[in-house]
């Protein structure tokens, strides 16, 4: 059985895996992508499923979901225009993720 440490660095990995702010958005930035790049929406949209996915399947208490709060990440991709807060993968996450918070045990 594994423990909540270990289940924490799983879902840490797997959500880093696909994570487009490692490689893609400095590429944004420097204008050698623009937001609308049909790899970088792939990725994106890969990484949102993938993100909701591990917050809704494993069942993380209130300090491990602190840990892989979604809210800094997805402010940058919004910052940088990649997303927008109005789009419906993000409020999905962002849904998953507070039901998740206060499903949570302490």
């Amino acid at each position: 059985m594994e423990s909540g440490d270990q289940t924490l660095q799983r879902a840490i990995t797997t959500i880093s895996q696909s994570d487009p702010l490692i490689k893609l958005l400095d590429q944004v930035k420097r204008g050698r992508m623009t937001p609308a790049d049909a790899g970088l929406r792939a990725v994106i949209d890969s990484w949102l499923g993938t993100y909701r996915k591990t917050i809704e399947s494993a069942g993380f208490n209130r300090q491990a979901l602190r840990r892989i709060d979604p809210s800094p990440r997805l402010a940058l991709l919004i910052e940088c225009g990649v997303l927008t807060d109005e789009q419906r993968a993000v409020a999905d996450l962002l849904e998953s993720f507070e039901r998740a918070v206060s499903n949570a045990t302490e």
